[in-house]
């Protein structure tokens, strides 16, 4: 029996003696046509991947950007992006969750030969996609000034924020409807278009903000507003282009009349898995703030430094996001295909790749923390403990490249609750509490909390690979 290592290794080497890298990179990022149930699965972690893994490099370009013209502004415009961030988390947890289950629902019928069934679940996304965003976008609308007031914004930021929120949180659907067509895509195997849908919404952004908020040319000086704008915009125009694919016929995802129906038995379903799949994003996401609490009595310089290292993390981690939603698609089809062996082989396969791409990015934090945080902040104090975090979460990369993948294996076979369970478990029953007795018990400070996130992801990975073996994922029906 040969180990998923070696597999991996001859699935690549053969596909590359017959096609050639640059071969490949063009296949896939012209999305050409592929049957992912067949063939080296080498192959198709790499044509699914580079197109997942290029989507999200346009989307960590598109947020450094943005913070950049955006900062231009001073401190209260700056502060009135990161407040409307936080009243959109709802929407982006919501739009994640869609997303996944989403993409596992059309994968498994993609798989089975059922396009017919996987054109019927985009429909079914999109109408929910539209109806979750009606309230949000008339709440608002209605009360931008008052929603910013809530958490608690100073009353210069409420003032120059109002816009901002008003065109973010009023133009939500734009989200919504650009995450959840996309993750259909990806299901579906069309990274390509995916990936073309978002940079084509990132380019239109990228042109309109500094005119919209500079008032550069003919357009008007809107200042933060103007960010809003040009992101709602750009987002839109992304929505009408995946529209258009769609409607085209062109890809595995064909939209027509026929399908242009309400069918409630399918929306339950996908409500049903997109439930685990938000839980998943929130839990997350509450653990990195009660970090901060935990960070919050170790002084300004401390918890600058942390949220400094954490985006540049994020963002060092998006092309490895990309790879790891590419084993959801395969997982997702290949179960479909009646092939769970062929699914599971996949997993390790891309395993292994994304553990070999996070131990470079890990020697990069290691090497050249310093001159990285550089960048952001002069703060001698804020530069050293932003290093210190990125050093410390760095060493347990090979780790994290094995949770994240696992975690997209779930999603993809339908399972959205097994990971919400390791989320849970591993975030809010240990690393919180790790992280205190760390930090004040054993009076080790910043770098206890520091230390806590590194042992936390690697037991997840443990914890996920444990339960991955078992194989009861194989037998989920969706």
């Amino acid at each position: 029996m040969t180990s998923p290592a070696s597999e991996a290794g001859a699935a690549s080497t053969g596909a590359g003696r017959r096609e050639g890298v640059w071969s490949l990179l063009r296949q896939a990022v012209a999305g050409t046509p592929q049957d992912y149930t067949e063939g080296h699965l080498g192959r198709a972690v790499f044509l699914l991947s580079v197109p997942m893994i290029l989507e999200m490099v346009m989307e960590s370009v598109f947020g450094i950007v943005d913070v950049f013209l955006v900062g231009r502004l001073g401190p209260e415009a700056v502060a009135a992006v990161g407040v409307t961030e936080s009243l959109l988390t709802v929407v982006f947890a919501l739009a994640m969750g869609l997303s996944m289950a989403t993409t596992a629902l059309v994968a498994r019928r993609i798989g089975e030969k059922d396009p017919e069934a996987a054109a019927k679940t985009a429909v079914q996304v999109i109408a929910v996609g539209l109806l979750a965003a009606v309230p949000v976008a008339f709440v608002g609308l209605r009360w931008p000034r008052e929603l910013l007031a809530l958490m608690g914004a100073p009353p210069a930021v409420v003032e120059i924020g109002g816009g901002y929120a008003a065109w973010m949180l009023g133009g939500n659907a734009s989200i919504l409807l650009l995450f959840v067509i996309n993750a259909a895509f990806r299901g579906a195997g069309d990274a390509s278009v995916a990936m073309r849908s978002l940079w084509l919404a990132n380019a239109v952004n990228l042109v309109l903000d500094p005119c919209l908020i500079f008032g550069l040319g003919p357009f008007p000086e809107l200042g933060v507003t103007g960010a809003a704008v040009a992101t709602t915009l750009g987002r839109s125009v992304g929505v009408i282009y995946q529209l258009s694919a769609l409607a085209s016929g062109r890809g595995r995802l064909v939209v027509r009349r026929r399908h242009l129906r309400f069918e409630a038995g399918l929306v339950v379903r996908l409500l049903r898995l997109s439930v685990g799949a938000t839980l998943q994003f929130l839990i997350a996401t509450a653990s990195w703030l009660g970090l901060v609490r935990i960070l919050t009595p170790y002084g300004a310089a401390t918890i600058a430094g942390y949220t400094i290292a954490i985006r540049i993390i994020i963002v060092a981690l998006l092309p490895s996001w990309g790879m790891s939603n590419a084993v959801a698609t395969l997982v997702g089809q290949n179960l479909g295909a009646g092939k769970p062996e062929r699914a599971e082989r996949a997993v390790w396969i891309a395993g292994l790749y994304n553990m070999v791409l996070l131990l470079g990015v890990a020697a990069a934090f290691i090497f050249a923390a310093e001159p990285m945080l550089a960048v952001f902040s002069a703060d001698p104090d804020v530069r050293a403990w932003g290093a210190s975090c990125l050093r410390v979460v760095s060493y347990g990369y090979a780790f994290y490249a094995w949770g994240m993948v696992l975690v997209q294996a779930f999603n993809g076979a339908g399972d959205t609750l097994t990971p919400t369970w390791i989320n849970l478990f591993c975030y809010w029953l240990f690393q919180i509490p790790l992280a205190l007795v760390l930090a004040h018990g054993l009076e080790l400070g910043p770098l206890g909390v520091f230390m806590a996130i590194t042992v936390a992801e690697s037991v997840l990975a443990v914890v996920g690979l444990a339960v991955f073996r078992r194989g009861r994922w194989k037998e989920r029906v969706v």
